[in-house]
Order: C-alpha cells, then structure tokens, then sequence
C-alpha cells in the first residue's frame, strides 16, 4: 500500500501539555494554522495533577485537567487543529519535516517539539506485574480506589509530597519511603506534609520487592545504611520519582543530553536542526513547572514564526 499523500502546514506541534498549548496559541494567534498531535494521553503531566495552586491567574487554585481544558479552547478558539492521535514516527532528515500519525502523513516547514516527560518506575519485576493492581504512578488516577487503606509512596521531591498530601484524603496511615534521609521538595511542601498527622517517613530506605500475587500485599524495604529488611504491610504502592523525557522519536535526529533531553541553544529554544525548536518538559530537566512550560512554549512559537519568515514563508 503506497503512503497517503502528506498534509502540510507551516507550523506542527508534537504535544499539548502547557509548552504545546502556548505554543499553538501564539502560533494560531498570528496565523500560521498550527496543527497540534496531542497524542492519545493528551494534556501532559497535568491531567495527572491535583491541585495547581503555583499559576499566576489563579488564585483559588485549579485542577491540572481543567487547566489544560481551558489552555485547549483557547488554542482552538484562534485555528489550532489538535489531533488526539500519536505520532509514531519523525524525519528531520530534510525540510519539509514529515511526521507519521496513525495511518496519516504531514508535513510541516516547521516543527515544535513539546512531547514532555513521563514517570520513572523503580524496575522492579514484582513492582511491573502488579501495576494498576496496586501500583501506581498516579494518585489522582488512583488514589480514590483505597479509601481506608494504608498506602506508601516512595520518592523525596516535590512530586513524591504531593502524592503523599493528596492520598490523605483516602488512606488511613500514607509511608513516605525516601533512599536519603532528607526530602529534595520545595520547603512549603515538606513542612506539609512532616506537620501532617497521616504521613509517616522512612529514611534511607528503597524498596526492594513489592509484595502480593494478584494485588499488593505489602513491600519489602531495605535499609540502604544497614541493609536491614522490614516488611511493610499496604493495599497501595504509589511511585514518585523522577521523569524521563520523552525524546524517543529524536533519538538520532535530535542532539539530546546524556539524559535524554533535548538539548537547545541558551537563551532560544533552537535544536540541533534548523527548524525544529523544544519547549517545556522535554528540554528542560531543571524547573519542570507548568508556568516555565508554558513560557517556552511561546519562545519557541516566537522563535519559529521569525524563523519562517526568514525562509520567506509568512
């Protein structure tokens, strides 16, 4: 079967977390009809977020899904075309960059890379076999399935307390399993979460084996100064720590960091590529939030309408 004829635009976006969304705002906002591939998970890290109280514009606060309701409206309002599918492949080989879509081809003079990052899992065979049978990577996904349990959480940032916090609201007793014996969180964060009645710590411990057969039981956790194990009983083990970017597709094409981010030039969100610029998540292993998200989503969308225009494609 021959490929389907290639759609173009002078403008595609890869991703709809806040770096896409800004990004086919202004890209939309100054005519270039961008179209978004939002993929199948679309919204990013946010629709896994409870509470956003960081944004500025909001001060009661609002949930991660909500906002990125109204940051899609508002794409669409000026022409975005967002397509809930995911690209499955990339050649930035040659311009027009040309990019799979399910059984769809586009082409595109432009491309804006904001595919963001997904959780890190421990590795764990047993912790593999009994996800969403116990093992989360969501507590707002989740959480609410273990109304009266005990559950734990492990990890020590920012993500890690939140998940903590929030399945208060559920479990009877949250663990917060922590390989240092020191939390990496911002300060307001940790002081919630030591000063709630619900959250117990466990320093220097990882956890070696999630326990249970057909849902969790329990874990095992080890000491990292001792190499003491103890046993942990719970209904629920929820991981918190870290991300990776989602760069998979650029591998090759795109000059990425020994993390897997990709790599842009200071001060822009240029790539290795001429024409292909990277905002939000995916370039940036540093701050991580949605409002710096959402500021390089406008950068790169600045940064790709000058730099068409400099191609002589207005």
């Amino acid at each position: 079967m021959s490929d389907p004829d290639p759609m173009h635009t002078k403008v595609l976006i890869l991703g709809s977390g806040p770096a896409g969304y800004t990004a086919a705002i202004y890209a939309s906002r100054a005519g270039l009809e961008p179209i978004v591939v939002a993929g199948f998970q679309f919204g990013g890290q946010l629709m896994i977020t409870t509470e956003v109280e960081n944004y500025p514009g909001y001060p009661e606060g609002i949930t991660g899904p909500a906002m990125m309701e109204d940051l899609q409206k508002q794409a669409e309002r000026f022409g975005s075309r967002i397509l809930f599918e995911d690209a499955t492949r990339v050649d930035l080989s040659a311009r027009p960059f040309r990019v799979e879509v399910d059984r769809n081809v586009y082409t595109a003079d432009s491309l804006l890379v904001a595919t963001g990052a997904s959780a890190k899992w421990m590795g764990l065979a047993s912790e593999t076999r009994l996800q969403n049978r116990g093992v989360s990577a969501c507590a707002t996904c989740d959480g609410a399935l273990y109304r009266d349990k005990p559950l734990a959480v492990v990890g020590g940032g920012d993500t890690a307390l939140e998940e903590a916090l929030f399945l208060t609201r559920f479990a009877t007793q949250v663990t917060l399993i922590h390989r240092r014996d020191q939390l990496r969180a911002s300060k307001i964060m940790q002081q919630r979460a030591l000063d709630h009645e619900k959250i117990d710590f466990l320093w220097d411990s990882v956890v070696d084996e999630v326990l249970g057969e057909d849902a969790v039981e329990g874990v095992s956790i080890r000491n990292v100064k001792t190499d003491e194990k103890t046993r942990l009983d719970v209904d629920g083990l929820f991981v918190a720590i870290g991300h990776k970017p989602n760069t998979d597709l650029f591998e090759g094409q795109l000059k990425l960091d020994a993390s897997g981010y990709v790599e842009v030039t200071a001060g822009s969100t240029r790539t290795s590529v001429e024409g292909v610029f990277a905002c939000g998540d995916v370039a940036d292993p540093t701050y991580r939030q949605a409002v710096t998200a959402a500021g390089t989503g406008c950068m790169a969308s600045i940064d790709a309408e000058r730099w068409l225009a400099e191609q002589g494609i207005e």
